[in-house]
């Protein structure tokens, strides 16, 4: 008999206008399978096709909508009896002080739903009273009245991303040649045309930056030790900044001016670094066959 796949559940709610919708957005950053507005009567169901189809989906987190009629319809007994399958289930709980969430609505330029169209104050305290029993059965409530929407998101990263997942930024290094244009879907850019060029060594101009006499050329040069240094340096501090804001992936372009030489060499010795940190590098020489 096939064992049922253990889930771990997350279920987001709170009240309009505490940032529900940025905390599944960082719940999906942090690998959650996520989905918005699931109402509450389906969660068994969601549940048993995750199993009979053998899913590899094992962490979800759902936004629940108080706007949802059948909100509080037997939500309790559906949780315990999704608990009684073995399954893991936490309930996040989302707030605000009052005179926040009026800021909020009013920035926006939104009306309450639960009452939009009487004053949005009035909406927010019948709110309350809607989900005060849900609010009891919170494993975790957090006020969001004095965070951002990126403190939201590196707490619920501390909070809720996997233990077991220790993912880290994934960095694409591609080269080109500036006179084959510039690639469009990068992140940086580094302009190495300033280094001394093998184009202009016969014995190196049909070889590759690949090729170690041409590396050996490029890399030894005064200049190319400096630049090398700044940008290790440089890219140390950063990527970690990177990865603080849950980017997964970051693509960065180096150019010269065919894409052949220098800006291969350059580009295979910062990989080795980057590597050597822990990164997970790849490498694209998109013009290096050009002539």
């Amino acid at each position: 008999m096939r064992s049922q796949a253990r889930l771990n559940l997350v279920i987001i709610s709170g009240l309009s206008g505490s940032g529900k919708t940025y905390a599944l957005k960082a719940f999906e950053d942090a690998g959650y399978f996520c989905i918005d507005n699931l109402p509450p009567a389906l969660l068994p169901t969601f549940v048993d096709l995750c199993n009979q189809q053998q899913s590899e989906i094992a962490n979800v987190a759902l936004g629940i909508d108080i706007r949802e009629r059948a909100f509080f319809s037997d939500f309790v007994g559906i949780l315990e009896r999704v608990k009684a399958l073995g399954h893991a289930i936490r309930v996040l709980f989302l707030e605000a002080r009052e005179e926040v969430l009026i800021r909020r609505f009013s920035e926006s330029r939104r009306p309450h739903p639960l009452l939009p169209h009487l004053p949005v104050l009035d909406g927010i305290r019948f709110e309350k009273e809607r989900v005060a029993e849900l609010r009891c059965q919170a494993d975790r409530i957090i006020d969001t009245s004095d965070l951002t929407v990126h403190e939201l998101g590196e707490l619920l990263a501390k909070q809720f991303q996997r233990e077991s997942s220790d993912r880290r930024l994934t960095i694409s290094l591609i080269t080109f040649g500036y006179k084959f244009g510039v690639p469009y879907d990068i992140d940086l850019l580094f302009d190495v045309r300033f280094l001394r060029n093998p184009f202009f060594v016969p014995e190196l101009k049909p070889l590759s930056g690949e090729n170690p006499q041409v590396q050996t050329f490029v890399l030894t040069d005064s200049d190319a030790i400096s630049l090398l240094q700044h940008l290790e340096g440089f890219l140390k501090f950063l990527l970690p900044l990177f990865q603080r804001e849950r980017r997964s992936y970051l693509t960065i372009a180096i150019g010269c001016t065919g894409g052949r030489h220098r800006s291969v060499a350059v580009a295979g010795r910062l990989r080795e670094s980057l590597a050597a940190l822990g990164y997970e590098v790849g490498l694209k020489h998109r013009d290096i066959e050009k002539s």
